[in-house]
Formats: structure tokens, C-alpha cells, sequence
């Protein structure tokens, strides 16, 4: 492979897990902005807020108050998207087809301190939200209404997060959602024919080249992926290939912690700003299969392109044709190494 090509003419870039095409146009990098620039607050927040619907001892829209929690707290959504007694039903009139879904959704706070966010959260307090994060996906995964769990975050308002309290979501639901069922059937055709974890291969090749690598501790692996989309969209990998977080032991649910601990606090150094992302954890199915050919992953899609305050928009060709990005993964790679 020619990298320097790579990093000077337009091509396309394989995704592995969904099967889909990247366009990226390292030459775009160097036009002007003239577009939106967003509006960024650095101002601190209080420890606590008495009109956060999320803080210790608060009373939510429901009227239901709030424990004096210390640590972390979960509580199902109050204005969940899937519900868990829907009635189930299937149309299907011609052309127009649908079907009844249900689920449960949650909400979990990472910390009482309404300032705080996971970039400033030590990895011993980020190690109690990863083992929060398999007591409710196990607890969830023994329902037999229940054959995914999405484990997620929207940090920053430009992200449609609507409460700056540290917190994330968690949705299960009975089928699998899109983005999913492409990453399940990519890794099983792989493992169909190779009888090996597609992302296991992929890592060792990374770990070999060295190029996209953010950092490693001894379990886990952070990088920008190849065939990433937003400029600076990162994964959290580990090692041994694993269906799903409840194989982490104590042991390693620390070392997860300590490379999200990493890249949070990294991105927060890039622009000098309490850094925007969507973060997901995709992991196997709970539908009772072996499912043996999975190996979950973390990812961080962070939306800014060039500063604090100028986005990434995914508009025109990206929504008429297919994802498209300027700086490529190895230039953001060495932008973000450069400050862990």
C-alpha cells in the first residue's frame, strides 16, 4: 500500500464492520471556513445545580426524587423511546410495513458532581460506572423480551444532549437495531470462513503498523479506525476478543476505564474545550445464542472538524451518497497521540 497516496488523492476507505464506503478528500483540508462557527461555553458549573432533574436529592418531572446518591444511579427513562408494554402488532398493507417493538430504557448518572464529565473523572470512578454498565446489561440480557442492549452517551449540547449533568443511556430492545445487525452479520461471515474474530485480525494488523494507535494498556487498545467517518472518531478495542462486557473481569473493567479515561481527557486538550461526542458500546446480541463470532467495541464520534467551534455537518453528499471526510485518520491520529 502506497500511504502516501493515501494521504494526498481522494479514495475510498472499506469498512469492515458495516460493509459500507468512506469517501475521504485529504485535499479539502486546506479550504477556508466560512460556514457556522458554534457557540462554545467553558464557563464551570456547580458541583450542584437545584434545578438539575439529575442531582442527588432532586426531584424529577415525574415527582419521583432523586436518592442522595454517591457513586452512580440509574433510573428508568422517564420519557423512554421504547416501552415495555406496547402492544404488539404487525402491519403489513402493500408497501407499508410495520411492526410493534418494545424494550427498556435507562438512564445512568455517572457522578453526583453535576460539574463533572468522564474526562475528569478519575479511572477508579469510571471503573464503578463500567461494572454499573454489566450489572444492568446482564440484568437486562436475562430478559426474554430483550435481544440487544445499547449502552450510549451524547456529551455537549451540539450533540442534543439536553442536561450537562455526567450521565448516559442505556435502551434494550427485542430486535436488533440497524447498525448492529450489519456489525453482526460482517463479523459472522468472517468468522464463518476464518474461524477468527474479524476485529481481532484487524487489531493485530493495526498493532503491527502502528499508525492509527492512540494508546494501549494491557487489555485494552485505543485507536482511530481506517475507515472512520467523523475527523476525529475513535474505538476502544480489547485485546482478547470478548462477545460482551460481562467477560471483563475487575482487572480489566479498570483498564477499560483507564483508556476511556484517556481519550476523553485527550479530546478535551485538542481544542482546549470540554469535547462533544456520541460514545456507543456495541456488543453481542442477548438472544441466547453463543454468538461467538462477536467481539465488542467501544466508539467515540466526536462531531468537530477544525476548532471548538466548527463542526462537522453531515449534509448533501453524506446524505445522498455516503460518508465523506477531509483530514484523514492518520493526520488525526498523530493530532490526538501527540497529547496523551
Amino acid at each position: 500500500m502506497n500511504h502516501t497516496d493515501l494521504q494526498d488523492f481522494s479514495h475510498k476507505r472499506y469498512n469492515i464492520l458495516t460493509g459500507e464506503w468512506v469517501l475521504v478528500s485529504p485535499h479539502r483540508a486546506k479550504r477556508p471556513w466560512q460556514g457556522q462557527n458554534e457557540a462554545v461555553s467553558n464557563t464551570a458549573r456547580p458541583a450542584y445545580d437545584e434545578t438539575c432533574y439529575l442531582c442527588a436529592g432532586n426531584t424529577r418531572i415525574n415527582g419521583e426524587i432523586n436518592p442522595k446518591y454517591q457513586d452512580v444511579f440509574v433510573f428508568t427513562n422517564d420519557f423512554a423511546a421504547l416501552q415495555k408494554d406496547s402492544k404488539s402488532f404487525s402491519i403489513k398493507d402493500g408497501l407499508l410495513v410495520a411492526e410493534s417493538e418494545t424494550g427498556i430504557c435507562k438512564v445512568i448518572c455517572f457522578s453526583p458532581d453535576h460539574s463533572k464529565s468522564l474526562a475528569n473523572m478519575s479511572a477508579k470512578d469510571i471503573q464503578k460506572v463500567v461494572l454499573v454498565w454489566q450489572k444492568e446489561f446482564k440484568e437486562l440480557s436475562e430478559n426474554p423480551n430483550i435481544n440487544y442492549v445499547q449502552i450510549f452517551e451524547n456529551k455537549g449540547a451540539v450533540m442534543g444532549c439536553s442536561n450537562p449533568h455526567p450521565h448516559g443511556q442505556i435502551w434494550s430492545q427485542s430486535t436488533l437495531p440497524n447498525e448492529v445487525d450489519k456489525k453482526n452479520t460482517q463479523q459472522l461471515a468472517y468468522y464463518n470462513k476464518n474461524n477468527r474474530s474479524l476485529l481481532g485480525d484487524y487489531l493485530a494488523q493495526e498493532l503491527e503498523k502502528q499508525e492509527r494507535i492512540i494508546f494501549e494498556n494491557r487489555s485494552f487498545v485505543v485507536l482511530i479506525p481506517f475507515w472512520a467517518v467523523w475527523p476525529f472518531e475513535t474505538m476502544i478495542v480489547p485485546k482478547k476478543q470478548q462477545s460482551n462486557i460481562l467477560e471483563l473481569n475487575n482487572d480489566e473493567a479498570l483498564e477499560y476505564a483507564e483508556a476511556i479515561s484517556v481519550i476523553t481527557k485527550t479530546y478535551d486538550k485538542l481544542f482546549n474545550t470540554s469535547f462533544p461526542y456520541s460514545s456507543g458500546i456495541h456488543q453481542a446480541p442477548t438472544n441466547g445464542n453463543a454468538n461467538a463470532h462477536w467481539h465488542w467495541h467501544m466508539s467515540f464520534y466526536p462531531p468537530l472538524l477544525r476548532s471548538a467551534t466548527v463542526k462537522k455537518f453531515m449534509v448533501g453528499y453524506e446524505m445522498f451518497g455516503s460518508p465523506q471526510r477531509d483530514i484523514t485518520a492518520e493526520i488525526a491520529t498523530k493530532m490526538i497521540r501527540d497529547l496523551v
